[in-house]
């Protein structure tokens, strides 16, 4: 009887054992999966980093105008931003894990590429962010502080420093939807983008420790670089669900949408075929069968006027144009560049300018504008004859367009001034940027406003990391956050 007793207590200890251990397997979520193979992320991480970044920065930088309503962008009004890239980055940080994991040295880079690349959007629209403390959440840190702007920007030139010394050009990178996974191509983005970090602190001798034109010269001397379109950081859009343009049937484009006369009149100064290809012509010129390569037959509306005024005068009339109609009917239309091969020619001429390398700058600036006339040529087929080879001598030989010598400030406005020409729907906010770098090109000013120097901090923050983000505030600008308060890499 004892020996039964015995038996029936043990079989009672093995079924608890059992269930307790049935118990830790049904919380185990079957859906979640703790590690992945970083090609599965990256191909999500780069998709999203790709694409086009809106039309708010065309309203900032006098590309756009709205007739419907007052536009914030366009009226220099605008004021919290958002810290939704940190999601983005979290995806990135995942994808660095792994590598790391699985002894992946080439996504390991793209990782450190792309946290620089989203770090740098995020330090140039606030100022201080929380970089070292950042992403911290599942180890606790919900709260974290935030370092400074410079403190910032050295990290994100260390970090490509590192992802660069990092690519191994032997093994073939999976999931690359940029470049076929040639890791090759990736070293050269990654160099380039680290001269444009440098280029945008063209106000700052330092950062940290690091010398900033002798840091861009040892980039520059050590290369790879982009050298031709083929190199190009973009994406490519196909006609597929999820992997359209970004654009594509949007509808505010065929609404209230109109061009501004800042970007139409300066194309038409310069005789600029880009404007056929960018711009629609005005009703009234296309009821009266003008050719669309007719200059004339183009206008756009002041940013600085009521928008309603616009709207009962320019609109009323059929006299204004609208966006190329291509921009939102075509799935296709044209890759969306993080950094193409002419903007890094803008970059290196500027350079060149100022005396950060030694090399020629017209040489560089005339390529930037060549390779911008043969990436519209390749991807606005429709209006490839207006951009032909000849044309293009034509147009680069003209005394208003051949880069000035023996100036610098007249030089560098030449140089961004075409930089501007070759943005739209490219560039982001890298055009607002070098305005605010450079003063260049001229902007138009709304009556008693000034143009936006960064965004406030979101509201989430100041409900989340009070402490930290209000130290942040009265490190920077003595407690006020404005949307005219100056940056540390303005200053």
């Amino acid at each position: 009887m004892k020996s039964i007793k015995k038996y029936f207590y043990l079989l009672i200890v093995v079924v608890l054992l059992q269930a307790c251990q049935d118990l830790d397997e049904i919380n185990e979520n079957p859906n979640y999966v703790n590690q992945t193979h970083p090609q599965l992320l990256l191909t999500q991480v780069a998709s999203s980093a790709f694409q086009v970044q809106g039309t708010s920065p065309l309203y900032a930088s006098r590309m756009l105008i709205q007739t419907g309503e007052e536009n914030d962008y366009q009226y220099f009004k605008w004021g919290n931003g958002s810290y939704n890239t940190y999601n983005d980055l979290r995806q990135v940080t995942i994808m660095i894990e792994e590598a790391q994991r699985i002894g992946s040295s080439n996504y390991e880079a793209i990782g450190k590429f792309f946290r620089a690349h989203y770090f740098y959007k995020l330090s140039l629209m606030f100022g201080d962010i929380p970089y070292t403390d950042a992403l911290g959440g599942e180890s606790g840190s919900f709260q974290p502080r935030y370092d400074s702007q410079e403190e910032v920007f050295a990290g994100i030139i260390t970090e490509l420093d590192e992802a660069a010394s990092l690519i191994n050009e032997e093994t073939t990178i999976d999931g690359d939807i940029i470049y076929g996974g040639d890791p090759s191509r990736w070293l050269r983005l990654i160099n380039s983008f680290e001269l444009k970090v440098l280029l945008t602190l063209s106000g700052k001798e330092r950062v940290g420790e690091i010398n900033t034109a002798a840091k861009f010269n040892e980039v520059y001397t050590r290369g790879p670089l982009i050298s031709s379109l083929s190199e190009n950081g973009q994406l490519v859009f196909v006609d597929q669900q999820d992997s359209r343009y970004t654009e594509f049937n949007s509808s505010s484009y065929g609404s209230s949408m109109f061009m501004s006369a800042t970007f139409i009149d300066l194309l038409q100064e310069l005789a600029d075929p880009r404007l056929f290809i960018i711009a629609e012509q005005t009703p009234g010129a296309a009821s009266e069968g003008k050719p669309i390569n007719d200059p004339e037959s183009y206008n756009g509306g002041d940013p600085t006027a009521n928008y309603s005024l616009i709207n009962e005068t320019l609109v009323a009339d059929g006299n204004i144009s609208k966006v190329n109609a291509r921009y939102y009917t075509d799935p296709t239309t044209e890759p969306h560049n993080i950094l193409s091969y002419w903007e890094l020619e803008f970059i290196l001429a500027e350079a060149a300018v100022r005396g950060w390398i030694n090399s020629d700058a017209p040489m560089h600036y005339e390529n930037g504008i060549r390779a911008n006339f043969e990436f519209y040529r390749n991807y606005a087929e429709p209006y490839s004859d207006f951009l032909s080879e000849d044309f293009v001598e034509q147009y680069t030989n003209q005394e208003q367009v051949v880069l000035p010598t023996g100036d610098q400030g007249l030089s560098i406005e030449y140089i961004i001034t075409q930089k501007y020409l070759s943005s739209f729907l490219q560039g982001g906010w890298t055009q607002y940027y070098d305005y605010l770098r450079t003063g260049y090109p001229d902007f138009a000013f709304p009556s008693g406003a000034t143009p936006p120097t960064r965004f406030v901090y979101p509201n989430d923050e100041y409900n989340n990391n009070t402490t930290n983000l209000e130290e942040a505030i009265n490190n920077q600008f003595n407690g006020n956050d404005g949307i005219r308060e100056l940056p540390w890499w303005l200053k």
